[in-house]
């Protein structure tokens, strides 16, 4: 065994003992495996949002991006920072109105909110709709950093399986509390790894930063700005918005809010993170150096160059050192997703069919679907396709779709009816489906548009769609008797 392989071997083996171990001394009901009993200090509920949002695309979609786009790059700092904004004021009131009823999901959260069971339903499938794209992202992202950093030795395929077993066994076993003790562990190595790449390699291949822009703006000029056209200015700017109300709409990402022990952990946690999100300009410089030293990487292959890069300038130990930190960052979020998705399955799928069933038996329905869901992600896996970016920005735009029902329904006098929010997701959603199937853009849509609108990221127009029928139908049936729940 190489001494790469044994590193990234030695590293899952301990994020499956440290999940496996996190169980210890609990009764793992329903609260407990899902918001950890609703028991989590502010360095827990940090570590394991960081968990979820800085995952494999930290590792090589960043940086594949930053190789292949160049500036367009700079909008996953940009649409970071403007969430965590948001959630100094937002999160708060969602942790005390879920701790008030004992919700342990995203569609739990909507359904108590708009007194409609049918709402919860849809919302559930919305989530596990956008989540398999991102599961499917941590397990492409886990399959490359494992076969590369292993210099092939095992396979991406096997890589995947293996991957997915870890994450499902301790998954069933500690449900968030597992997520939260591997999170510990990922993000030191995380934080150590990318800065310390981020910092060495403009340095020893370049001499310094100002050397290497100099270097990649004569080779290729125009590649560290934006284009005049594409990925322009409006459409950066129209993405960091879309993303940025998106960030806290992941179900993963909206029910680790459930898991903080006060609502003052958010707020500490809004001002901290914007910090932490520096990380990615580290990553992204690594992007940058590996431009002139491992050109004529193309289409998915452009995840490839952060390992590309440092297998050409490191040892094997370390570049085992890289793909560990790696694989962690696929495992963390890659398990609360796998959590989440089997939660909306068993409470919000099932359980409404079967009212009367105690909330253990929904807590064993929950487990038993975790390798359910790892075998679809798996399978979605293995078919190939899109970049990395690709795949999280289609989950964002599913994603996004329940934003405004849910800010407006964090208002005193909600504008929205029940049958309002209904109809603007599904119309969303359905206009993100149609222009995700047809790859449709805003300028293919509209083509006599100025230029400076023709680049607007085209998840904007399902986003005004799904508010404009909101409003219109909240308006008709605002004063519409109600004789049952929808």
């Amino acid at each position: 065994m190489s001494a790469a392989l044994a590193i990234i071997a030695f590293t899952a083996l301990l994020a499956l003992l440290l999940g496996l171990r996190a169980r210890r001394g609990r009764d793992m009901d329903l609260e407990q495996w899902t918001v950890g009993g609703r028991g989590f200090g502010a360095i827990f509920v940090f570590l394991l949002m960081a968990g979820e949002i800085y995952t494999t695309f930290t590792f090589l979609g960043g940086s594949g991006y930053a190789y292949g786009h160049g500036g367009p790059a700079f909008y996953i700092l940009g649409y970071g920072c403007l969430a965590y904004i948001i959630s100094y004021w937002m999160l708060p009131p969602i942790w005390r109105y879920a701790k008030q009823r004992r919700l342990y999901s995203q569609p739990d959260f909507l359904a108590a909110k708009y007194d409609s069971p049918a709402l919860g339903i849809l919302v559930a499938i919305v989530g596990i709709v956008a989540l398999i794209p991102y599961l499917v992202l941590q397990f492409k992202g886990l399959g490359i950093i494992v076969s590369t950093a292993s210099y092939g030795v095992i396979p991406s395929t096997a890589a995947v399986w293996i991957g997915a077993a870890v994450v499902t066994a301790y998954v069933i076993a500690s449900g968030v509390h597992g997520s939260a003790w591997t999170a510990v562990v990922k993000d030191t190595m995380i934080l150590a790894v990318a800065v310390f790449l981020g910092l060495y390699l403009p340095i020893h291949l370049y001499g310094g930063f100002e050397p290497m822009f100099a270097a990649i703006d004569t080779a290729k000029p125009g590649l560290l700005a934006l284009p005049p056209s594409g990925e322009s200015a409006a459409w950066f700017d129209s993405t960091v918005v879309l993303t940025a109300l998106g960030f806290y709409m992941w179900p993963h990402s909206f029910g680790s809010v459930f898991t903080a022990r006060t609502d003052q952990v958010f707020r500490q946690n809004a001002i901290v993170m914007p910090l932490y999100q520096l990380i990615l300009a580290f990553v992204f410089f690594v992007g940058f150096a590996a431009v002139l030293q491992v050109p004529g990487l193309t289409g998915p292959d452009i995840d490839l160059s952060l390992f590309h890069l440092s297998i050409k300038v490191f040892s094997p130990w370390f570049v085992g050192i890289i793909g560990a930190a790696g694989v962690l960052t696929a495992l963390v979020p890659g398990s609360m997703i796998i959590m989440t998705a089997a939660t909306l399955l068993a409470n919000n799928l099932y359980r409404p069919l079967r009212p009367s069933v105690p909330e253990r038996h929904v807590a064993v329905i929950a487990r038993c679907l975790v390798p359910v869901v790892a075998l679809v992600a798996v399978y979605f896996t293995l078919q190939g396709g899109q970049t990395i970016v690709a795949l999280l920005l289609m989950g964002y735009s599913f994603v996004t779709q329940l934003f405004p029902s849910l800010v407006m329904s964090l208002r005193t006098r909600n504008p929205l009816t029940k049958a309002g929010v209904f109809a603007g997701i599904c119309v969303g959603v359905a206009t993100v489906a149609a222009i995700s199937l047809t790859h449709t853009t805003m300028a293919g849509l509209f083509p006599n548009l100025p230029e400076a609108l023709r680049d607007v990221n085209v998840g904007i127009i399902a986003l005004v769609l799904n508010i404009v029928v909101a409003m219109v139908v909240s308006a008709v049936t605002r004063h519409v008797p109600s004789h049952s729940h929808a």
